[in-house]
């Protein structure tokens, strides 16, 4: 079976995204002492550096499903494909707690655990595993089912809270769990909102068998009744999302209010937002090749590489930031939640942001371009499929 050019465009497209988001985050003058959400101080251009990188996660977990569904068609093993997701799926856990822990908090100590996208996945892979013999469409039904239920967990009466109540409502909403003065455990990714998306993505996996023009009137359809359904539900506040939108002073920031979806845990509204604009996506590019669509696709075929890489050359552009304006290492903290920032004002303004952002996407491309080739080189080396 030959790639999917849609797919490996789509997830390139929002790993380069993703990428400022991250470059946002460690490095904005204000990214520790504001949300770029709050509408009470953030800007409309600062609300959009952070709404667009909203389209990474669930697109990145959804295709991570449809993958899954499309390596068992071309191996038709499921036995094997079970164990190679059980495999992955624990080996990505084990990578979100160590190297990519590392390459975000720049911490020796590893005074923090983040349960964040990679781990979802994780989970989600190990879960879908179990799931395998069942038919795609039955898979997908019961990720309809948690994506269109999960937001009833926030308001069903649930009690008092004791140990085993909150370790369960972990698995729906964030938490954060201290388990000595020193490590905290954080879930800001909820493993059971991520999974229905990823559910979802595998039951979609069957429409990418399907001839071009076909499965293009599919993505069409079912991206326009998303962004519908979307609208229709966000307007009326009843059910989808925690935060209902509200009038503000100006058009433009009540439009922000009603685009200002919930991501943690990824409310029924944001996932319908998001992935409405993933179809939309897919019915533009799906069998559309350019240069462009070539480049971005690069980064889409070597997704965890590309992750992993970024954190770091980040995280050293941040040193050399915090040194450049006259900060030294004792100046710097680390540990839970800190990037090695120092207490300080220090960081750079949106435009630069964009500058260095585009920088390191220019950068890791002729690495990203390397590695595809390498692993497309040497199939017999197994252990490349799991990076």
């Amino acid at each position: 079976m030959q790639r999917i050019n849609a797919i490996d465009f789509t997830r390139g497209l929002v790993m380069i995204i993703m990428a400022l988001d991250h470059t946002r985050d460690l490095l904005h003058i204000s990214s520790l002492t504001q949300s770029p959400t709050d509408l009470s101080t953030t800007t409309p251009a600062l609300f959009f550096t952070r709404w667009i990188t909203h389209l990474c996660a669930p697109i990145f977990v959804f295709l991570s499903g449809t993958s899954a569904y499309l390596s068992l068609q071309r191996t038709g093993n499921v036995t094997e494909a079970r164990k190679f997701l059980l495999r992955r799926g624990i080996w990505l856990i084990i990578l979100e707690f160590t190297i990519i822990s590392f390459g975000i908090w720049f911490d020796l100590k590893f005074r923090t655990f983040f349960f964040q996208v990679i781990a979802a996945i994780g989970f989600s892979f190990i879960v879908l595993a179990l799931l395998l013999k069942l038919p795609a469409r039955v898979i997908g039904l019961i990720g309809l089912l948690i994506v269109f239920g999960h937001n009833l967990v926030s308001i069903l009466p649930l009690g008092a809270a004791t140990p085993l109540s909150r370790v369960a409502l972990t698995l729906f909403n964030p938490n954060i769990f201290q388990i000595t003065p020193q490590l905290t455990f954080f879930v800001g990714y909820p493993p059971i909102p991520w999974l229905g998306i990823m559910l979802i993505g595998f039951s979609v996996g069957p429409l990418f068998t399907l001839p071009v023009a076909q499965r293009k009137s599919f993505f069409w359809r079912t991206g326009l009744a998303t962004v519908v359904f979307f609208i229709c539900l966000r307007f009326s506040n009843i059910y989808g999302d925690p935060a209902a939108w509200s009038m503000q002073n100006a058009g433009l920031f009540t439009f922000l209010s009603f685009l200002n979806t919930t991501k943690y845990p990824p409310s029924l509204l944001y996932t319908c937002m998001t992935l409405g604009i993933m179809f939309l996506i897919f019915w533009l590019v799906d069998g559309f090749k350019n240069k462009l669509v070539q480049i971005i696709s690069t980064y889409g075929k070597v997704p965890l590489f590309y992750y992993i890489i970024h954190w770091y050359l980040l995280h050293l552009i941040l040193l050399a930031m915090v040194f450049l304006q006259g900060f030294h290492w004792d100046d710097l903290q680390f540990g839970t939640f800190l990037f090695g920032r120092p207490k300080q004002p220090s960081g750079v303004n949106l435009a630069v942001i964009y500058f260095i952002w585009l920088s390191v996407v220019v950068a890791l491309y002729p690495l990203c371009h390397w590695y595809q080739r390498y692993r497309s080189n040497h199939p017999e080396k197994t252990w490349l499929r799991y990076l």
